[in-house]
């Protein structure tokens, strides 16, 4: 999967993935997990995600990574926040208060950019990926971050009846591609195909959402 494939969704609008509100799974589990006020959160392929301002409204900072310059901009202007711009290695970074988002490819990141990050949230961005990348986004993520504490959200179906992304990640890979380095607890699973008209349009038979405390020190 190229870049030109997140362009072009951005470009056109083609943001299905996009929620109008703040993720109901974020806030029911986020407070459980104990994470200190002023930690630093990585928040991967973030889009311009409502998330980002409930993190940072429990005063945390924010280091999203999205791809789309549209989705950055987006963000920001949407929220009315004017945000300084710099440019970090192969990243231009906006930075308004407690939030920045670096534009660019998150497999350009390095330890050094995600300093001080001990915090994960990951809604979006292991089901966006095909299954080759996803191996790849897990070694580097977990290179980044050897020690953390967050949230991941996943889909699982059947992957024959509808192409992604979102691409389906069951609980075996999960476990396979995060569970050798960190501690990873299934928190909740709900069958949403009945809230999922684009999966049921396309054939799909099941869906479940899987929510997951990860856990790495």
């Amino acid at each position: 999967m190229r870049p030109e494939f997140w362009h072009k969704k951005w470009e056109s609008n083609q943001i299905g993935f996009h929620q109008p509100e703040v993720n109901p799974y974020l806030q029911r589990h986020w407070p459980d997990l104990a994470i200190p006020a002023q930690a630093r959160v990585l928040v991967p392929l973030c889009g311009k995600s409502l998330d980002l301002l409930w993190l940072a409204g429990r005063g945390h900072r924010v280091l999203g990574v999205e791809l789309s310059e549209k989705a950055v901009e987006d963000f920001f202007r949407e929220q009315q926040l004017q945000p300084q711009v710099s440019e970090q290695g192969d990243f231009k970074v906006y930075r308004a208060d407690a939030i920045e988002l670096w534009c660019g490819d998150f497999f350009s990141l390095t330890a050094a950019d995600v300093a001080g990050c001990t915090a994960l949230y990951d809604r979006a961005a292991v089901i966006a990926l095909p299954q080759a990348m996803r191996e790849r986004y897990a070694a580097h993520l977990q290179g980044l971050l050897p020690t953390c504490r967050g949230l991941l959200v996943t889909l699982d179906y059947d992957q024959s009846q509808m192409a992604g992304p979102p691409f389906s990640v069951d609980d075996a890979e999960v476990q396979r591609l995060l569970g050798s380095t960190w501690r990873v607890e299934m928190l909740e699973e709900q069958d949403v195909l009945g809230d999922s008209w684009k999966f049921v349009q396309a054939g799909v038979t099941r869906l479940e959402e899987r929510v997951y405390r990860i856990c790495g020190e």
